[in-house]
């Protein structure tokens, strides 16, 4: 039995490029400070006494700020290349943490949340692009799902750690965070130098609009469906501190538990899980599957007990959801765009993302002030369930007129 679970996991692991692996190390440094974010609506309602949609409103501003980077991180990774871009952005992300540390007024917290964010998500296109560059079309799921694994792993320490630094201080988790983002470039410096990379994307003769992004209006559908899911799971977890402090009574420790378990699942569960699905079925029934899972989720928040054994049962459901859906959906970018518009793509994907981060926090504080806790789940799961149907139509069509859309492409289109 035992040795059938390793013989799981070595081929869950295998055949993945050393690059893939290293950029992995380096993702797994920085998002094992991620802890600023996921404390902030709790640090600015507790600590600086800000209102909800106040604290809504800074968070929101982080979305803003992304949405911007994404955009402008997507543009210059097609034109300098995704080394540099995920350098000087991880070293001003850091440096910028840090200095937010100092800012305690509503307006200034804003101004730095914004700017923080701009620079600090400028990595997230770069990123996904060097992930394409030294991956395979047979192992681009799994090559995402190796990324994402060390993001989560990361995000379990960070969250872990930043439940202990909260009850000891808030400021540290600024500084924990802008270090980590600093200590990751350097080893990015150190594990990939720069003159070691061969420049191996080839760019057409010009750039016309139709190798833009823009006319790809399946991928446009994708997103604009992918937005809804976005929205409800990023609201989650920017709310789960949060709610757990304020409506179940949790203490810091326990909450940072509760994050630190989505983060293991992930890393004990999804490599072995994609290996196992991909090419079994259909991407997009994944997806749906997934997003039921998270429809689930935010059901069970309303009509069950505020127990711990219940928080940790919706930790797991919404753990699901995201190990079901998110590697198949970044695949599915993967497979339509080509080396000379990558980040484009990437950046749609990672503005998707933002776009839910704006949307998320502003309109779950005026949800929260309105009706409470127990409408934002019903919503989440309303929106959910739209995603999931929407989904369901475009994969039915995509069957039907598989000549002529491309609907889940392995290849590039």
């Amino acid at each position: 039995m035992f040795s059938a679970f390793f013989q799981l996991y070595k081929q869950a692991f295998s055949g993945l490029s050393r690059n893939s692996w290293l950029l992995s190390i380096v993702m797994l440094i920085n998002r094992s400070g991620t802890m600023v974010i996921a404390f902030m609506t709790v640090y600015c309602e507790h600590q600086l006494h800000f209102t909800p949609v106040q604290a809504g409103t800074i968070m929101a501003l982080f979305g803003v700020g992304a949405l911007c980077g994404g955009l402008i991180g997507g543009i210059l990774t097609d034109k300098i290349g995704f080394y540099d871009i995920q350098v000087w952005a991880l070293i001003t992300g850091g440096l910028l943490f840090m200095a937010l540390s100092f800012l305690h007024t509503f307006a200034t917290l804003a101004i730095g949340a914004f700017v923080l964010s701009l620079f600090n998500e400028s990595v997230r296109p770069a990123n996904s692009s060097a992930i394409v560059h030294y991956s395979s079309p047979q192992n681009k799921t799994r090559s995402v799902s190796l990324n994402r694994l060390a993001i989560n792993i990361g995000w379990a320490v960070g969250g872990l750690t930043g439940g202990l630094l909260a009850a000891i201080n808030y400021r540290l988790l600024f500084w924990v965070d802008g270090g980590t983002n600093i200590l990751a470039a350097i080893l990015l410096l150190i594990l990939m130098p720069k003159a070691g990379i061969v420049k191996t994307i080839k760019k057409p003769e010009k750039i016309t609009l139709q190798n833009s992004v823009f006319v790809d209006l399946t991928y446009l559908l994708f997103l604009l469906l992918g937005i809804c899911f976005f929205i409800c799971f990023y609201e989650f977890m920017i709310i789960e501190p949060a709610f757990y402090k304020l409506d179940w009574h949790f203490n810091e420790r326990f909450i940072g538990v509760l994050m630190a378990l989505n983060g293991l699942l992930i890393a004990l569960f999804e490599m072995v899980l994609v290996h196992k699905l991909e090419g079994k079925r259909h991407g997009m029934v994944y997806i749906i599957a997934g997003i039921m899972a998270g429809v689930a989720g935010f059901v069970f928040l309303n009509l069950l007990p505020p127990t711990a054994l219940v928080a940790i049962f919706i930790v797991v459901l919404i753990t699901i959801s995201e190990m079901l859906s998110m590697p198949f959906m970044s695949s599915f970018w993967m497979g339509r765009s080509k080396d000379y518009n990558r980040g484009q793509y990437a950046a749609l994907y990672s503005m998707s993302w933002s776009f839910a981060g704006v949307a998320a926090p502003f309109v779950g504080g005026i949800i929260i002030a309105s009706g409470g806790f127990t409408a934002l789940w019903w919503v989440l799961a309303g929106l959910s369930a739209i995603a999931a149907v929407g989904y369901f139509f475009l994969y039915k069509a995509g069957q039907k007129g598989r000549n002529t859309i491309k609907i889940f492409p392995i290849e590039n289109h």
